[in-house]
């Protein structure tokens, strides 16, 4: 794992908040270094590049509502020629993503395919466990396919705003604290309010103004309690022990094929493009205690 963000980036932060008033709480997210950072890892098409970084940011927020040592991973399946969008963000703030698409890159807004699934991933290193939510999109923007999931998979009412530009990317996320019985802990109008309020929020106050300005401006008849910020950063989980055991997984006659092809085995790492080579000594330290199966033998 990277080394945890070291000091709060100006302009890379989570930010938890609480709505008293309302019974609502929240989430803020920004990112500008960060953001950068996972741009010069690939040559994006603009539009393209505004649904990563709505991905990452959304992933940052959604970190906000649990508690866990790991990672959260967010992954948009089956859209048409959006290939792959993908994003994580681990519990004590490195984020990474990326997104393909098949074709000539896109000139203008992608809109979300109804045939694609949206789902969210919880890796719990504490527990050794993993969760997985997964439902069919709802809605063509991003926002509105998270706000679906939570509203299928998680029974939550939940307000997602994201925007993301060519310097920085960010978010905010509102979701209605539940009371006693299952009832609304705010005051019966709460939940609607703060969602009419929201609206009002453009792309550039949320990713310019500092993050007290917004909740302020915003919500500040709701008794805002703003909590410390949480750092964030790009950071990317690669190394060369797990490049050898996916090396391992496809088998030692697919390494033996690209040694005899190419002379070495070179993997570059699509999060941060660090590349990794094994030679013929290196492939066989991999497979040292990996012994080939016998010809015609069979796996159960």
């Amino acid at each position: 794992m990277p080394t945890p963000p070291a000091t709060p980036v100006s302009n890379d932060f989570l930010h938890r908040f609480h709505l008293e008033r309302a019974g609502v709480r929240g989430a803020l997210v920004r990112l500008e270094h960060g953001w950068r950072r996972i741009l010069e890892n690939g040559a994006y098409a603009a539009p393209l590049a505004s649904l990563l970084g709505e991905t990452v940011a959304a992933s940052a927020l959604f970190t906000s509502t649990i508690k866990f040592e790991g990672r959260l991973s967010i992954h948009l399946r089956d859209s048409g020629a959006l290939r792959l969008l993908f994003a994580d963000c681990t519990h004590d703030g490195h984020v990474r993503g990326i997104v393909r698409w098949d074709g000539m890159p896109p000139q203008a807004a992608v809109q979300l395919d109804p045939a694609a699934r949206l789902a969210i991933t919880i890796e719990n290193t504490t527990t050794d466990s993993r969760y997985q939510g997964l439902v069919p999109v709802q809605g063509t923007t991003l926002a509105q396919a998270f706000e679906g999931y939570f509203e299928r998979s998680e029974q939550l009412p939940t307000r997602i705003m994201l925007a993301s530009h060519a310097n920085r990317c960010g978010g905010i996320l509102l979701q209605q604290i539940a009371g006693a019985g299952g009832t609304a802990s705010g005051d019966a109008d709460g939940w609607n309010r703060v969602g009419h309020l929201l609206a009002t929020l453009d792309d550039a106050e949320l990713l310019g103004l500092p993050p007290e300005q917004v909740l302020l401006r915003l919500f500040h008849e709701e008794g805002v309690r703003l909590q410390p910020a949480q750092p964030l950063a790009f950071g990317c989980t690669c190394s060369r022990a797990r490049v050898a055991d996916m090396l391992r997984s496809l088998g030692r006659a697919e390494s033996d094929s690209v040694l005899a092809e190419q002379g070495s085995v070179d993997v570059t790492c699509e999060f941060c493009n660090r590349r990794y080579v094994f030679d013929e000594a290196d492939i066989a330290e991999v497979f040292a205690d990996h012994p080939p199966e016998a010809d015609g033998s069979t796996r159960h």
